[in-house]
């Protein structure tokens, strides 16, 4: 078996092996976005620098999630379960920008 056939599920164990290249190859995609973040944070992009800020922070989750948690490789029950939790933050962050945004009408002065 090459190095490369290591990357599939080993039919014996039924683990999973990943080369260290593909764990540093993501390494070194999250230091590149660490570094981003802090090029980002720099520029004045008005009310952009949330919605980058937010995009970078994305994809470094994104990338965790599915490499060094190793979502990519698991069953749909994993998926599902993942998938779960992101509808729930969404719903949270809805209902809590929701609130937000209806206080201005309500507070003097604003």
């Amino acid at each position: 078996m090459n190095h490369d056939e290591s990357a599939t599920v080993n039919a014996h164990s039924g683990v999973h092996i990943v080369p260290r290249k593909v764990y540093f190859a993501v390494a070194a995609a999250l230091m590149v976005l660490l570094v981003l973040t802090y090029a980002a944070a720099q520029v004045d992009l008005g009310p952009f620098n949330i919605v980058v800020a937010l995009a970078i922070a994305f994809t470094k989750a994104i990338l965790v999630v599915l490499f060094f948690m190793e979502a990519r490789w698991s069953s749909r029950l994993t998926w599902v379960v993942a998938l779960a939790g992101i509808v729930w933050l969404a719903l949270l962050m809805g209902g809590t920008l929701d609130d937000f945004l209806t206080r201005a009408h309500i507070l003097p002065g604003m």
